[in-house]
């Protein structure tokens, strides 16, 4: 089976005709129009109507709770709905250069560039656990365009331990305990929003007790201090909803697909960069977010060798939020966070990113392991790729990152190559994408060549610094935000409990490297007492 299609037919798990050979379309391996086939792994095997997980407008109501008696595993993935219950049964055909003029004002699924396009972002859970996330959401009845459950809560980076019977959670659904452990984590969720103040007016009236004293300022207040401080998020931390203990984030549609297509503050844009799971959908957050996928992706291979492993491709897409992240300098995280993220998640980082991966002309999965068609469910399997280092093409990589980002990094190489201001200036009114009347190829210049065929060493750091100069201050004025808003006692027990995750990963770091300076003492001794 070819190495592409053994990928696509991994993810989508289509049944075909064997007598109609696949055509390569795109990214992708289609079949053509009269072959009769299915994708499988998409559709819902549940009553429901399947498109509710894409579909916000669509008509839906509460499953009855009785669901989360029935069996299930843990760790088993319950089935996802297709993104699109009309285009389920259609072939998957997108548009090459799809991500060169975008249109981010779409108002339906079906202005997407394809039928069936961002149903990498939608990963697989427990269906029960699935269920009851979006029981939680039903408890709020200001409207939620958009919502995704994200972090150790829902996809553990540890292994779990059931020895202490406590739990956090006061009347947790049966599926959450079950997916997390005895103990349990705080659930946290990130609500995309069409109108902010609207939307806290009708929440301040519902969950008061969600706030802390600025709620008594009303919801014009603390819309502004949402949408003018920080990262434009407003966290409400350390509430029970549905007998489940969450976290919950408020931001404005526009402001996330700003972040998510040009890097604004990486904020919400480097979560969507990991695993999350998306309980109600949008498609010009799908768009966007799609953007951001590819745009992760493109600049962890400017930090790259021409040969890597998956691994070391989703710790570098992992890291890039944290370069800048006040969490991980003030000793406030685990030190092991990042590896954490991509050890336990290895096969949902491939679903999100192989589609794309099969996107790009100038990197492939480049190990034989990938001509099975199970291999990416492996997560033992941490499998080879190559990317080609021609300065054509890592320039044209380079002249499609996000305006934001690609922005500071010319201006950090425009000091480096003592370019003249109005030269300068010249070159970035031929790189602008605002004009919506100039429709055009993004392809690299001289100048995104140069930058591209850098040494490695010298262009991660200032690929490094750029990203950094985005997420500084508005990681910094966020979590200052986050402390006033979240009031005195939640944000001491949230610092509390990063400060211990940080003590835990320092200290399981301090036994590994021991344990590493043991054997490597215990070889050399064994080395010297076999010397004649």
């Amino acid at each position: 089976m070819p190495k592409s299609f053994a990928i696509f037919h991994s993810i989508f798990r289509i049944q075909r005709n064997p007598s109609q050979p696949p055509v390569k379309a795109g990214w992708q391996y289609r079949i053509p129009a009269r072959a009769p086939f299915s994708y499988s792994r998409f559709n819902s095997t549940s009553s429901r109507n399947t498109s509710q997980e894409s579909d916000p407008a669509s008509p839906v109501t509460p499953a009855s709770s009785s669901s989360a008696k029935s069996s299930y595993s843990p760790h088993a993935p319950g089935p996802t709905p297709s993104p699109s219950q009309k285009s389920s049964n259609r072939p998957i055909d997108l548009p090459p250069d799809w991500d060169d003029n975008p249109d981010f004002n779409i108002q339906a699924f079906s202005d997407l560039p394809s039928s069936n396009f961002g149903v990498n972002q939608h990963i697989l859970i427990n269906s029960e656990f699935k269920e009851a996330l979006r029981q939680i959401l039903w408890q709020f009845r200001a409207p939620i365009r958009y919502a995704f459950a994200y972090g150790s809560g829902v996809f553990p980076q540890t292994t779990s331990s059931t020895s202490d019977s406590s739990t956090i959670h006061p009347h947790p659904s049966p599926a959450i305990p079950a997916v997390q452990g005895a103990k349990g984590k705080m659930i946290d969720f990130i609500f995309g929003v069409s109108y902010t103040q609207h939307w806290h007016s009708l929440n301040l009236q519902e969950h008061r007790d969600h706030y802390s004293a600025i709620g008594s300022l009303g919801s014009s207040f603390v819309s502004r201090v949402q949408d003018k401080w920080g990262a434009g998020v407003y966290f409400n931390p350390y509430v029970t909803v549905n007998g489940t203990l969450i976290k919950y984030g408020v931001v404005n549609l526009d402001t996330l697909c700003r972040d998510l297509s040009q890097w604004d503050t990486l904020y919400l844009a480097g979560r969507l960069q990991k695993p999350v799971k998306i309980l109600r959908d949008d498609p010009r957050v799908r768009l966007a977010n799609q953007v951001n996928l590819i745009s992760a992706l493109r600049t962890a291979l400017l930090l790259l060798p021409p040969t890597f492993s998956e691994q070391e491709l989703y710790r570098t897409i992992t890291g890039i939020s944290y370069l800048g992240d006040p969490r991980m300098s003030l000793g406030a995280e685990n030190l092991n966070k990042v590896a954490n993220i991509v050890k336990h998640q290895l096969p949902n980082f491939r679903r999100l990113y192989a589609p794309l991966i099969e996107n790009l002309p100038n990197v492939s999965f480049h190990d034989p392991r990938c001509s099975t068609a199970d291999w990416i469910d492996d997560p033992n399997a941490n499998v080879t790729l190559a990317q080609d280092m021609d300065p054509v093409k890592r320039g044209n990589m380079v002249r499609r990152l996000p305006k934001n980002f690609r922005e500071k990094l010319y201006f950090r190489y425009q000091s480096r190559y003592q370019i003249p201001q109005l030269e300068f200036n010249k070159m970035m009114e031929q790189s602008n994408d605002d004009d919506p009347a100039r429709v055009k190829r993004k392809q690299g210049g001289p100048f995104e060549r140069r930058l591209a065929g850098e040494e490695q060493k010298s262009l991660t750091e200032e690929v490094s610094a750029a990203i950094t100069q985005i997420i500084k201050f508005p990681s910094y004025s966020q979590s200052l935000k986050s402390g006033v808003t979240a009031g005195v006692r939640r944000s001491w027990r949230y610092m509390m409990e990063k400060l211990e995750k940080y003590r835990e990963g320092k200290s399981k770091l301090k036994k590994k490297l021991g344990a590493a300076d043991r054997s490597s003492q215990a070889t050399g001794q064994h080395g010297t007492e076999k010397e004649p």
